[in-house]
């Protein structure tokens, strides 16, 4: 399995889980549910489809697979489906949207199909959402560099036997030794909750991450670390080269590079005032109290 996607169909989103072993796409059952029958309880619809339909009750324990995922309350089980399952279940919703949302998924499956096929497509598809969202080309060229950038580390931690698990420890080592904050007080800084915190950081931020990164996976390929103890100093000495750019940027500009504002605030204000984001972020920038 891979992490956890928002897929949206029309303006509303649903949970996707690309299963990379099987190449099969998982959908939230209760996001399905919701955007075919717009219910306000959506778990009660369940429960009541499941009594009109007692052919789906009984095979409902092999249509759904439960997965654990991020919710507002922390992470949970909750109920996904391939798409063969949600199929079955769209049978037993009355709704005019359900055509629509067949050729919908049928999309969703060829799209994935052609990025694994066109790893460059991935990357349009990226641009598009960010700039459907009202990232800025600027952001957004930076943000997809970024995402190459960490790309090439997790492979070198891999390479170095780190075990997944590990890398959120390590992440953490490197945000906190350039920024000064955790990624969870990162996070609480920028007001952001489930959201990801690259998306939300501003060109100046994301460069000096990305830095940070492309360090430690040079120092890890000189160095070689084998063991956690090692790799967590290759960290460190990556963060320690990014900290120093940050501080020099910081001294010639007179304020922060660690900005409170999200990506929500960036773009609002933008459209408030006509500021260029930079702009707005100088003025705004405040001292990490971490």
């Amino acid at each position: 399995m891979q992490k956890e996607k928002l897929k949206l169909f029309g303006d509303k989103s649903v949970r996707t889980i690309w299963d990379a072993e099987h190449e099969k796409w998982y959908f939230s059952v209760v996001d399905v549910v919701t955007v075919l029958t717009e219910s306000a309880n959506p778990t009660d619809y369940i429960k009541k489809m499941k009594k009109r339909d007692p052919i789906l009750a009984e095979g409902w324990g092999q249509i759904v697979t439960p997965l654990l995922v991020q919710t507002a309350g922390g992470k949970q089980k909750t109920n996904f489906a391939t798409g063969d399952g949600i199929l079955r279940i769209i049978q037993s919703i009355p709704s005019p949207k359900a055509e629509p949302f067949k050729l919908w998924m049928a999309q969703v499956a060829a799209t994935r199909i052609d990025q694994l096929q066109d790893p460059e497509l991935s990357i349009d598809q990226a641009v598009d959402d960010y700039k459907r969202l009202g990232y800025s080309d600027a952001w957004i060229n930076q943000r997809i560099r970024s995402i190459e950038i960490r790309k090439e580390l997790t492979d070198e931690w891999e390479r170095g036997d780190v075990q997944k698990q590990q890398f959120a420890i390590l992440t953490d080592l490197i945000t906190k030794g350039w920024s000064g904050y955790t990624t969870k007080r990162y996070k609480a800084f920028k007001n952001l909750k489930k959201e990801n915190l690259r998306d939300n950081m501003t060109n100046l931020e994301l460069v000096l991450n990305s830095l940070a990164e492309a360090s430690t996976t040079e120092i890890s390929k000189s160095k070689n670390p084998k063991t956690m103890t090692e790799h967590t100093s290759v960290a460190k000495q990556g963060a320690e080269i990014a900290k120093d750019a940050k501080e020099k940027i910081e001294r010639e500009t007179g304020h922060s590079v660690v900005s409170p504002l999200n990506a929500k605030d960036i773009r609002r204000l933008k459209s408030a005032d006509g500021n260029k984001p930079d702009e707005i972020i100088a003025e705004t920038a405040m001292e990490p109290t971490d």
